[in-house]
C-alpha cells in the first residue's frame, strides 16, 4: 500500500505540474477558457495566473511526505471544482475548450474530460483518506529511491527514457500536423468550392464570383499556431457553441493597426456571445506578441502565407467573415473598418438573423443599407462612405519618394487609376508582378497610374515607374472610401469618380482590362 500511495502522489504531481506550466505558457488562452466556462471577464485575467500557480503549488506539496496530505487535499479540491464547472456547462449543452493542459493539449470539454478528472479525484481522495485514517501517505520519494537495487534503478531509468521517447514522438506528431495545416486548409477550401461553384455559376452566369464563400456553405477548417506556440483549430474555437468572427490582418497594414484597439475591446465586451479570432499573415512573432499585449488581444493566430485567407476568398486586409457555431459560413466577407464594424454589430445585436445572406438584386444591403448593382462584389458592399460614381474625386496633395509635391489635379485630361497600396501588405506583393507587366506594356487606352502608398524605403525597392506618393495615415484612402490595401478607383479625365472602389488584385486588374497571373 505504501508504494501505491507514493505512485498515486507522483502521478498527481506530474499531472498538476504539466498542467500548471502549460497554462502559464499560454495565459491568454487560459483567460479565454475561463471566460468560455462562464467566469466574468474581470475575474478571468487574475484567474489565468492564480490557477496555474495553485496547480504548481499542489504538485510541489505532493512530493514531500510532510506536506503530501495537504497537497492531496488541494488536488482533490481543484479536481472537484473543475468537475463542477465542466458538468454545469455540459448540462447546459455547452462544450467549452477545457484548456486543461494549455498549449500542449486542448480539446472541447466533454464526458470523457469529466471521467478523467473523476479518476484523478478518486486517486487524490485515496491519499486523503489514507492520511486521515492514520495509515499515512506513503514513503518519502527520495527515501524510496535509496532503497532500490541496481536492477530496479536501471528498470526505473529505462522506463523514464521510454516515457521521454513517447513524449518526443508525440511532439513530432504535433509538429507534423502543424506543417500539414496548410494542406488541410486548401483541401477543405477545394471541397467547399466543388460543392458550391456549380450553384454560383448557374446563378451568376459569366459574372465574376463575389469575394468570400457562399453564405451557408461549409467553412474550411484550419490548424494554426498562436503567438506562444499553441495550436488552435476552427473546430476547437466553435466548441463553446458561439459564432466565430475571423479577422484577417497584416502586421504592416495601416488600417489593421488602427483597428487593433477596437478589436481588443470587442474581445472583452462580446466574449460571451462571440469568439473573435485574429489571423495575421506571418511577420515577426515578437512583433505580433508586442501588438497583442499592447492592445489586450488574445486568440491571435499566424498563417504562414495566405492559406486561410485564400481558402475563405478574402481579398485584402483588414477583412472579416462570420462562421456559425455549426461550421457554416454566416456572412459575406466584410472589408475595411466600417464593414467589419457593421458585421460585428449584426452578429452581436441580431444573432437571430444569422446567417446574413447577401441582399438580392434591388434589396438594401444588410451591411451598409445601400442598393447595389447586380454582381457587385461583396467586398465592395462593406466599404466606408466615399464619393459616388460621377462625383468629383477628393483632392490629393502628397509628397512622392523624392519629396516633391504631387497632386491628382496634375493628371487632368487623362483617365487615372488611383491605387491604394502598402509595400508591407502581402496581397500587394502578390499583385506586384502583374502591375509591373502592365506598366511595361499597357494596353491601348489604359489609364495612367498613381500609387498612394504607406511606408517609405520599401516603396523604392518595388521599382515602379509610375508616380508613388506617401499617405502615412491612410487619410487619402479613407477620403476615397477605400477600406484597405490593395484597393483602387478610376478617376476620369475631368477629375470625377469613374468606378466603385475595387478591392484585391483580381478586381483591380479587371478595372484595367487584364487578369492576374500571380494570385
Amino acid at each position: 500500500m505504501d508504494i501505491a500511495l507514493l505512485v498515486a502522489r507522483l502521478l498527481l504531481a506530474l499531472v498538476f505540474v504539466v498542467a500548471g506550466l502549460a497554462k502559464l505558457a499560454d495565459r491568454q488562452g487560459s483567460r479565454q477558457a475561463a471566460i468560455d466556462f462562464g467566469v466574468p471577464g474581470a475575474l478571468a485575467t487574475p484567474l489565468a495566473v492564480f490557477l496555474p500557480l495553485a496547480e504548481l503549488a499542489v504538485a510541489m506539496t505532493l512530493i514531500p511526505t510532510s506536506t503530501a496530505w495537504w497537497g492531496a487535499v488541494g488536488a482533490l479540491s481543484l479536481l472537484l471544482l473543475f468537475g463542477v464547472g465542466i458538468g454545469a456547462n455540459l448540462a447546459r449543452g455547452r462544450k467549452p475548450d477545457c484548456h486543461c493542459f494549455g498549449q500542449l493539449h486542448s480539446t472541447p470539454a466533454g464526458w470523457s474530460t469529466l471521467a478523467r478528472n473523476g479518476v484523478l479525484a478518486v486517486v487524490a481522495g485515496l491519499v486523503v483518506w489514507q492520511g486521515t485514517s492514520g495509515v499515512g501517505v506513503g514513503p518519502s520519494a527520495l527515501g524510496w529511491l535509496t532503497t532500490l537495487s541496481a536492477a530496479q534503478a536501471l528498470l526505473l531509468i529505462g522506463g523514464l527514457v521510454l516515457l521521454g521517447l513517447l513524449v518526443a514522438q508525440w511532439w513530432f506528431l504535433i509538429h507534423l500536423l502543424r506543417q500539414n495545416g496548410r494542406l488541410l486548409v486548401r483541401l477543405e477550401a477545394l471541397e467547399a468550392r466543388l460543392d458550391t461553384d456549380d450553384v454560383v455559376a448557374s446563378r451568376n452566369g459569366a459574372q465574376q464570383q463575389s469575394a468570400g464563400l457562399p453564405v451557408g456553405s461549409k467553412a474550411p477548417d484550419f490548424s494554426l499556431s498562436g503567438l506562444y506556440g499553441e495550436t488552435l483549430t476552427l473546430g476547437s474555437l466553435r466548441a463553446p457553441g458561439k459564432p466565430v468572427m475571423l479577422l484577417f490582418t497584416d502586421p504592416n497594414c495601416g488600417p489593421c493597426a488602427t483597428l487593433l484597439p477596437e478589436i481588443g475591446r470587442w474581445q472583452q465586451e462580446h466574449a460571451e456571445r462571440l469568439t473573435i479570432l485574429l489571423i495575421s499573415r506571418g511577420g515577426d512573432p515578437e512583433e505580433n506578441r508586442f501588438k497583442s499585449q499592447e492592445h489586450g488581444l488574445w486568440h491571435v493566430l499566424l498563417q504562414e502565407d495566405w492559406e486561410v485567407s485564400d481558402a475563405y476568398r478574402s481579398r485584402g486586409t483588414p477583412s472579416a467573415v462570420l462562421v456559425l457555431s455549426d461550421g457554416r459560413i454566416g456572412s459575406p466577407v466584410a472589408c475595411g473598418t466600417e464593414g467589419i464594424r457593421a458585421l460585428l454589430t449584426r452578429a452581436v445585436e441580431a444573432p437571430d438573423q444569422l446567417p446574413m445572406r447577401p441582399a438580392a438584386q434591388g434589396e438594401p444591403c444588410p451591411n451598409c443599407g445601400k442598393v447595389h448593382p447586380a454582381g457587385e462584389h461583396a467586398a465592395q458592399r462593406t466599404r466606408p462612405a466615399g464619393p459616388r460614381v460621377g462625383e468629383p474625386a477628393p483632392e490629393i496633395r502628397l509628397e512622392d519618394l523624392e519629396g516633391n509635391d504631387v497632386e491628382l489635379a496634375d493628371f487632368r485630361g487623362e483617365e487615372t487609376l488611383v491605387l491604394f497600396w502598402n509595400p508591407g501588405c502581402g496581397f500587394c506583393q502578390k499583385m506586384l508582378p502583374d502591375l509591373k507587366e502592365w506598366e511595361a506594356d499597357p494596353p491601348e487606352g489604359a489609364p495612367k497610374l498613381l500609387v498612394v502608398s504607406g511606408g517609405t524605403e520599401a516603396n523604392e525597392a518595388m521599382d515602379l515607374s509610375s508616380p508613388v506618393v506617401l499617405d502615412h495615415d491612410f487619410a487619402a484612402g479613407r477620403a476615397f472610401g477605400a477600406a484597405g490595401t490593395p484597393s483602387a478607383v478610376l478617376v476620369d479625365a475631368e477629375g470625377r469618380i469613374a468606378s466603385e472602389v475595387s478591392v484585391g488584385a483580381p478586381a483591380i486588374l479587371e478595372l484595367v482590362g487584364i487578369g492576374t497571373k500571380g494570385t
